[in-house]
């Protein structure tokens, strides 16, 4: 077997891996497979020795991913809805079907409306478990500027799709949490979180006297507990939320039947600045 014969067949060996990660990219069954192909041209005009094949591949499709989300952007080019997608004539209907069920139609959704970065450092970490070194290198930013974009795409896909009156019953518990947290009532805390609500901060927000993590109804409702003073509800890119003007602090809320499953503090003031916050 040739070298080329060799690297042919790693590649059609990595071919549903790499068509997985360009689908879940840009949602779309034929431009995932004009992706791949773009990524085996530039791997056989690379004469390179490739350490890791599988990784240099992943992100060389995240790439050309990236540049096909950007090039829609800049042609101001807004993605069909993708029910109407899936019926559109230019397409293989069964193909993109298969997408919707394999992802999940909602979740598509939502990812059309990410960023082209958002989406990727969320797709490659979150469903592929590429690092955020990788996933750096593609986006030309440093891995924690990376892991940034995957928590701002993970809450507005936490979010889920847009119903205004789900959202109006989300900011209500987070309305509750927060009068509870003032009062010191642990009790209705308790009530207001999932036993397992995992609650994570950012360096910034940690050094405020949190935690990095931290995990389990309790603990979070004891540090919560008489807290939240200076707390207004408000808009976190979807999320109900709060903000704390005074310490310059943002805090978004998963909230999943009527329970907080999740609560991100977010404080580096980069991050804010590229925040949508809106006070209530």
């Amino acid at each position: 077997m040739t070298g080329d014969e060799g690297l042919a067949r790693q590649f059609e060996e990595l071919r549903p891996r790499l068509r997985a990660v360009a689908q879940r990219m840009l949602g779309s069954a034929s431009e995932a497979d004009d992706a791949v192909q773009e990524a085996w041209l530039r791997l056989a005009r690379d004469d390179q020795d490739k350490h890791n094949l599988a990784a240099w591949l992943t992100t060389v499709v995240g790439r050309i991913c990236l540049d096909m989300l950007r090039a829609r952007t800049n042609r101001r080019e807004d993605p069909l809805p993708v029910a109407e997608r899936l019926e559109a004539a230019d397409v293989d209907p069964e193909q993109e079907a298969v997408l919707a069920d394999s992802v999940g139609l909602a979740l598509l959704v939502v990812l059309e409306t990410l960023s082209p970065t958002e989406r990727l450092a969320f797709v490659l970490h979150d469903m592929f478990a590429v690092s955020f070194d990788d996933i750096a290198v593609v986006v030309g930013k440093s891995p924690a500027a990376a892991r940034q974009l995957a928590s701002r795409a993970r809450r507005r896909v936490q979010a889920g799709p847009a119903d205004p009156g789900e959202s109006d019953r989300k900011q209500e518990v987070v309305a509750a949490f927060l009068a509870a947290s003032r009062g010191g009532d642990l009790g209705t805390l308790l009530t207001l979180l999932d036993p397992d609500v995992v609650m994570r901060a950012d360096e910034t927000a940690a050094r405020m006297g949190g935690h990095g993590e931290t995990r389990g109804a309790e603990v979070v409702a004891a540090f919560f507990n008489g807290r939240a003073t200076g707390a207004r509800l408000a808009d976190i890119e979807g999320l109900p939320g709060a903000f704390v003007a005074a310490v310059n602090l943002a805090l978004a809320f998963t909230v999943i039947n009527g329970r907080i499953t999740a609560i991100e503090a977010v404080a580096n003031p980069e991050d804010l600045d590229e925040m949508a916050i809106q006070l209530i």
